[in-house]
């Protein structure tokens, strides 16, 4: 663990999500100040006793509000920016959040002379992409690298652990339906990664001047289809379900309908997504640009959702043998 300055701040944008909670206690455990930016600071008291007294701060600020996150950044010697949303709904979209959010961020980084930021962005990011997901990241990537060019990117696969919204999500839906879907025929391969390495990449690349300028690629120690997880959650809670493979096609249009339901189980973006394999790719590998090259071994999912899953089984953590 490198050797924090004293009294180093740091302003954490959307420090009160999945990733940001982990983020938050890393940043805390390494002796930073930090500085949380949310839009409701009094949903996020939890994130306070992950610190010493007065070592976590919350700050009330908003993505698209330059005048508030200005204010959150004033006196801060680095930057980390978490925000992302997965589907669009209200005024939070891809454009406004992902593309301009990020931008203006690290706008006023520069201009506060801050040439530490680390960035979240997503693997997959791709300004030609189909996805306006994946578009709006790229363009947040290119808009962050304008301003702050030592910035660090991080481009993480899919994320697990207690709070995902991806083994979560599909154990809910095994629970209640008998079959679970499989879009594009379940092909689809992912590298999901441990959350906690995620946090610890963040911590990371705010110490290691090596870092700087580099965006790096975070997968876990396993590939695999999603056909394959789907059918590793379900040894996990022990139901037997009907996986259905469901071409593109009538993936898109089931998401046309489903983007409407509270929760939207699934958008047509999300379809488009998984058109493509979401890993590490060969050049980030070979140029150490990985949680490897950070000095980080990832962690197993068999090691983590085993511990958060079980209570997707019939009888939670006292259903042992069953299977139903």
């Amino acid at each position: 663990m490198r050797k924090v300055e004293p009294n180093t701040l740091v302003t954490v944008f959307g420090g009160s999500g999945f990733i940001g909670r982990y983020v938050v206690q890393a940043l805390a455990q390494r002796g930073y100040r930090v500085r949380v930016a949310v839009r409701r600071p009094n949903l996020a008291p939890y994130l306070q006793p992950m610190g010493e007294v007065g070592q976590i701060q919350l700050f009330q600020a908003n993505i698209r509000d330059a005048r508030s996150c200005r204010a959150a950044i004033e006196g801060a010697d680095a930057v980390v920016n978490l925000v992302g949303i997965m589907h669009e709904g209200g005024a939070q979209r891809f454009a406004s959040v992902h593309s301009a959010g990020a931008g203006l961020i690290a706008r006023l980084a520069a201009e506060e002379g801050i040439s530490r930021l680390v960035h979240i962005s997503a693997i997959g990011a791709d300004a030609e992409s189909g996805s306006h997901y994946a578009h709006s990241k790229a363009l947040g990537e290119e808009a962050v690298r304008g301003e702050v060019p030592d910035a660090v990117i991080l481009r993480p696969s899919i994320v697990f652990g207690p709070e995902d919204d991806f083994f979560n999500r599909f154990a809910a839906m095994a629970r209640l339906s008998p079959a679970l879907p499989l879009i594009g025929g379940g092909h689809t391969k992912f590298q999901p990664v441990y959350v906690k390495n995620v946090a610890m990449a963040v911590a990371e690349c705010l110490a290691n001047e090596a870092a700087r300028g580099k965006t790096y690629e975070l997968g876990g120690p396993e590939v695999q289809s999603f056909r394959a997880l789907m059918e590793r959650m379900l040894g996990e809670i022990r139901r037997k379900r009907l996986l259905i493979p469901l071409p593109f096609g009538l993936a898109k249009l089931l998401g046309s309908v489903a983007q409407f339901v509270p929760g939207k189980p699934l958008t047509p973006d999300q379809v488009e997504l998984l058109k493509t394999d979401n890993v590490v790719s060969e050049e980030a590998k070979s140029e150490g640009r990985t949680l490897e090259g950070l000095g980080i071994a990832p962690t197993g999912m068999d090691a983590i959702i085993g511990d958060y899953l079980y209570r997707f089984r019939r009888a939670g953590e006292f259903d042992r043998h069953a299977v139903v």
